[in-house]
């Protein structure tokens, strides 16, 4: 009060301060509150800070390993002529004529030039296996005498001097078990007989990743690699002393053909960071951001969760401080310094924590075959700056509906003994919730139905998360309920009854384990799907008896040899072998991939459904085209269209067939005859096989794998095994997926630990007067770990739901926007795994918090206001 007797309000300078000073005297009280939040905060930044420091690391080092490798080489001399397929982010280049490099040679400023051929070759190990080939390229090429422009250089060995004889990168030999003097095969895709004469390192490392190389003479490089003969896929240049890269590219422009081109070293080595950069780091890093944003989603339920109860159990507390005169912002303010200091403290962990992940994972890789290029941490202030930030967001942003409604504690309140949880009853949550259940239903079933879009159908689904958030509630009094229907007996009872009493806390709770369930369940059923669909399309459209097949999962590998499906064919158990190669071409103008076969005996081990036309007949200037491509580009049979190879050739070819099933064909066919004068690499990727009558599966897979072991001895399969190895990267990648996803179970599962915690610490009195009465320190346990089971099998529940819709969202929606046909499967025993893992977290989750209630002193339980 003033002299004048006005009452002075406090500054706001002092009123921060003032509700600061209240928050950290409350959190150094309660400190044992908020270790869930500081776990879940924790782990979430040091997730996504380990994911930051781990992509610069790897760009920095990557960048380096180029530039290292590419030191001696000044300039590239390459084709123009580039083609690239749809889906595709890197085209298909041209060849140059090799003596080319002569006359480049003979241009003032030029210190040397020389021609490289490169292509696809797969070593085969000393266990008689293929080396690499599940996603890196497997690359074999020209071993360059000039020790300047070769990118790779000799750690042991020699380099090879006659037919032969190869120089393998270190890493590539140690994977295959291959050492000086070994002798193997490398699949070019002709096998070819090769002898280890040396061995390289690629910018001092062992290899680059789980790339393979094999250097071979130029004469075997061309021979087996080279389109034609005389034939190179570029020329390096080194530049004389005093000439800069810039000013050699200038004075090879005037000798160069109209379709060739010269780019600085420099450019050469960018581009091939941005090809690591952009198709691996960046898919890498996006996948690895994209379930740390999971895992922060799950710490937000579980802060929230934690803040929304340490205020219900202050609401006496802060209306005492209204009665005392304490202003709403000072009481919002107290709880937010409490949310401030958290998430500052463990975000500063959280950053500590991102840099060991990060270092740990550079000393992990290369125990699992992927070496990280030499180099320190990259640390960078993103790296620092934006996981602290994000911390900091989540933690407030998640304690500020809860300190509000600390700040709208009345303060009569202060006389209330408790809080009663309405939440379930509230008929303004269900009708809102009805109403967004309704929007995301029709948001689904157009972008699934009506008007097939990824991007309706995917709104749709983020919708139907919202709608299990506003109507957690009101659902768990129910499902509660439900769940807790079969338990009898008197200390189950109380646990169904202890999870009913605050229907918003227990679906708060649950949520944090939903999301990481669903999730989960998500790629679940997608995989199985896929796996689904694939089987489905083998199925439908192989009509062979065995397969011979390359990799399925990624571009590694050098395919199978064209001599390989004619030496089968000439078997006599064997009726029909056909080889599927392939090919790349723009067709008016479109970048397409070309299936390389006999169209005519195509039909008799591949269903090609129903087809306008004749495949007999293509010669070399027919193409056969899938009846999607036909519908959607006008190509019906008689029509011509121009294709453009990347030989810089234009041909005009004739529709002479379209057909119906393109699962396995691909959309475009042509004969070898057609494609042999544009070839580039001469390769099958699969060759599929119908046996003569009466000749059983056995006997004739014996006599097929007996041809295929003189050409480099690939796999020969059943159709049942032909498709499980088609699906295999899906197995690969659910892997990776569960792996990822155990940081956000973890997170929910510290959510349940803490909000039990903090449950047992406001139910103190009455677990003393449990005890007063009778009830045994077991029987405690028991009633703790049933109410915990409850809260993560409605979690469970829930998020199987939501997981198996939006599973079918997704699949009805590739389906639907797609010319592929999606199959949905449901797989019951995955799922069933998911489910008992989601219960096994509840019992997890409430060890700590049973045992300590356990503990209590009954008669300080008792005792205790």
């Amino acid at each position: 009060m003033t002299a004048t007797g006005r009452t002075t309000r406090p500054t706001p300078r002092r009123t921060t301060r003032t509700a600061l000073r209240l928050g950290l005297a409350a959190l150094r009280t309660h400190r044992r509150r908020f270790l869930g939040t500081f776990a879940a905060v924790l782990l979430g930044v040091a997730f996504l800070t380990g994911t930051l420091v781990m992509g610069d690391t790897l760009r920095a080092g990557f960048d380096t390993l180029f530039a290292d490798a590419n030191r001696g080489t000044d300039a590239v001399v390459r084709s123009t002529d580039v083609v690239t397929a749809a889906g595709e982010t890197q085209g298909t280049r041209g060849p140059v004529d090799a003596a080319l490099a002569a006359r480049i040679a003979q241009v003032p400023g030029v210190a040397a030039a020389v021609p490289r051929v490169e292509g696809a070759g797969q070593l085969v190990g000393g266990n008689g296996k293929p080396v690499g080939g599940q996603g890196p390229p497997t690359l074999a090429g020209t071993w360059i005498q000039d020790p300047e422009l070769n990118p790779y250089a000799l750690a042991e060995g020699r380099a090879p001097q006659k037919s032969g004889e190869v120089v393998v990168n270190r890493g590539a030999a140690e994977a295959g078990g291959l050492a000086l003097g070994s002798t193997t095969v490398l699949r070019t895709p002709d096998p070819v007989r090769v002898t280890v004469v040396g061995l390289a390192t690629f910018g001092g490392a062992d290899g680059m990743g789980q790339v393979t190389y094999t250097g071979l003479t130029a004469a075997d490089a061309e021979k087996y690699l080279a389109p034609k003969a005389g034939e190179a896929t570029d020329i390096l240049v080194r530049a004389g002393p005093g000439t800069s890269q810039e000013e050699l590219v200038d004075a090879l422009a005037p000798v160069l053909p109209r379709d060739v081109e010269a780019i600085t070293g420099q450019q050469a080595t960018d581009e091939s960071n941005e090809m690591i950069s952009g198709r691996f780091l960046g898919l890498f890093t996006t996948l690895l951001l994209v379930f740390s944003g999971i895992a922060l989603l799950v710490s937000v339920f579980s802060i929230h969760n934690t803040f929304a109860i340490v205020v219900a159990q202050r609401t006496r507390e802060n209306a005492l401080l209204r009665a005392l005169g304490a202003e709403r912002r000072q009481v919002v303010g107290m709880t937010l310094a409490e949310a401030v200091a958290v998430a500052v403290l463990a975000s500063a962990a959280g950053l500590l924590g991102g840099i060991g992940i990060a270092a740990g994972l550079q000393a992990l890789f290369p125990a699992i075959g992927f070496p990280f290029p030499d180099g320190s941490l990259v640390i960078g202030a993103v790296s620092l700056v934006l996981p602290f930030a994000v911390g900091l967001a989540v933690c407030v942003g998640s304690a500020l509906l809860p300190a509000v409604r600390a700040g709208r504690t009345a303060p009569l309140a202060a006389l209330r003994e408790t809080a009663v949880d309405d939440s379930a009853a509230s008929h303004r949550r269900t009708a809102l919730g009805a109403g967004l259940l309704l929007l995301a239903v029709g948001l689904v079933l157009t972008g699934v139905l009506a008007v097939p879009s990824l991007w309706l159908a995917g709104s749709g689904a983020v919708l139907a998360l919202a709608v299990f958030v506003v109507l957690g509630p009101v659902a768990s009094s129910y499902a509660v309920r439900i769940l807790g229907g079969p338990l009898r007996g008197t200390n189950r009872g109380l646990a169904r009854r202890n999870a009913l009493r605050s229907p918003r806390r227990t679906a708060a709770t649950a949520t944090a384990l939903m999301i990481g369930v669903a999730v989960v369940s998500l790629f679940t059923v997608f995989g199985a799907s896929l796996k689904a669909t694939m089987d489905d399309t083998v199925s439908r459209s192989f009509a062979g008896d065995v397969a011979v097949s390359t990799p399925s999962f990624g571009a590694g590998g050098s395919g199978l040899s064209p001599g390989l499906a004619p030496a089968v064919a000439a078997l006599p158990e064997v009726d029909t072998a056909v080889g599927l190669g392939q090919g790349i071409a723009e067709v008016d103008g479109r970048g397409r991939a070309l299936t390389v076969t006999d169209p005519a005996a195509l039909s008799r081990v591949l269903d090609l459904g129903a087809v306008r036309g004749s495949l007999a007949g293509l010669g070399t200037d027919g193409i056969a085209v899938a009846d999607d491509e036909a519908e959607r580009y006008g190509l019906v049979p008689g029509r011509t269209a121009e294709l453009a190879f990347t030989d810089g050739t234009r041909q005009t070819f004739t529709v002479r067939a379209v057909y119906a099933r393109s699962d396995l064909a691909g959309d475009y066919l042509v004969t070898r005859q057609a494609w042999a004068p544009h070839r580039i690499q001469d390769a099958d990727r699969l060759v599929a096989v119908t046996f003569e009558d009466g000749v059983s599966t056995g006997t004739g897979e014996a006599a097929v794998q007996n041809v295929a072991e003189r050409f480099g001895n690939p796999e020969v399969q059943t159709r049942e095994e032909y498709a499980e190895s088609s699906a295999a990267g899906i197995d690969m990648m659910l892997t990776l997926v569960y792996a990822l996803l155990a940081l956000a179970v973890l997170i929910a599962l510290l959510g349940i630990a803490n909000t039990l915690t903090l449950a047992v610490h406001e139910r103190t009195r009455e677990l003393g007067l449990l005890r007063a009465v009778g009830q045994t320190r077991a029987q405690l346990r028991a009633m703790v770990r049933w109410e915990s089971v409850l809260v993560a099998a409605f979690g469970t529940v829930g998020g199987l739901l939501l997981g198996g819709f939006l599973g079918w969202v997704l699949v009805a929606a590739s389906d639907g926007a797609s010319d592929s046909a999606f199959s949905f499967a449901l797989p019951p025993l995955r799922l069933a795994v998911v489910a008992l893992i989601g219960l096994a977290a509840g019992v997890v989750a409430a060890w700590r918090p049973a045992r300590r209630a356990a503990r209590l002193d009954v008669l300080r339980a008792i005792a205790t206001e």
